[in-house]
C-alpha cells in the first residue's frame, strides 16, 4: 500500500470504541465533502425514532437549500388561499365558479383539523380565522393569522415563527389536484365480478 492508495488529505485518523463496537474516525480533512452522523439510543425503538426525526430535519434543510422560499404555517397559507379563491369565484360567471369554491373548502380542512386536534371550538375558531383573512383589522395583517396548535386559539404566524417550505406546499397541492383529476376521469368501476355473475347472484336472492 502506498500514499496513492490511501490519500493524504486526512489530518487525523483514529479507531475509537463506542459501547461494544469500534468505529474509524477520519477528522481534520482538507476540503471535506461528506460526513457521518452517529446516532445512539437506549433502545431500538428510541433509536429508530431519533433516526426518523433526523431524516425529517435533513429533508427540510435540503428543501430550503433547493428553494429558500417559505410560507407561514398553522393553517395560515391554506386559509389565505381559500379566501383568495372564494373572492375569485365571485368574479366568474356560471358553473365555473363551483370549482373555485370546492377547492377553497378543501383547503380549509387543514386549519380545521388543527383546531380539532388541539380541542378547540372548531366552528368558532374557523369563523374568526375566516373573518380575519377576509377583512384584516387595522395594524394586523390577516394573511399572518393562524391557529396555535397548543392553545387552540388564533395567533400571529410571524410572531410564533411558524414557517414551512414553499416546495412542500406546492407538492401537496399538486398531488391533491392530480388525485382529484384522476378520480374525475374514471368512467367505470373495475370489479372482479362479471355482470352475468352479478345478475345470477341477484336472481338467486
Amino acid at each position: 500500500m502506498s500514499e496513492a492508495d490511501i490519500g493524504t488529505e486526512c489530518g487525523l485518523f483514529e479507531v475509537r470504541k463506542i459501547g461494544d463496537e469500534y468505529f474509524s474516525f477520519f477528522e481534520q480533512c482538507k476540503n471535506p465533502k461528506a460526513c457521518t452522523i452517529l446516532l445512539r439510543g437506549a433502545s431500538k425503538d428510541v433509536l429508530q425514532e431519533v433516526e426518523r426525526n433526523l431524516n425529517d430535519a435533513m429533508n427540510v434543510a435540503r428543501n430550503i437549500y433547493k428553494d429558500p422560499r417559505i410560507v407561514y404555517g398553522g393553517g395560515c397559507i391554506e386559509m389565505a388561499l381559500a379566501t383568495f379563491l372564494r373572492n375569485k369565484s365571485q368574479t366568474v360567471q356560471g358553473q365555473m365558479a363551483f370549482p373555485y369554491k370546492a377547492v377553497a373548502s378543501a383547503l380549509e380542512v387543514i386549519p380545521r383539523t388543527l383546531a380539532q386536534n388541539c380541542g378547540a371550538d372548531t366552528i368558532r375558531v374557523m369563523t374568526e380565522l375566516r373573518a380575519d383573512h377576509s377583512s384584516p383589522s387595522t395594524g394586523q395583517s390577516g394573511c399572518t393569522r393562524c391557529i396555535d396548535g397548543e392553545k387552540g386559539v388564533l395567533a400571529q404566524a410571524d410572531e410564533m415563527n411558524l414557517i414551512e417550505p414553499l416546495v412542500v406546499k406546492e407538492s401537496t397541492i399538486k398531488t391533491a389536484m392530480e388525485a382529484a383529476c384522476m378520480l374525475l376521469r374514471i368512467d367505470d368501476i373495475v370489479s372482479g365480478v362479471t355482470s352475468e355473475e352479478l345478475e345470477n347472484y341477484l336472481a338467486g336472492k
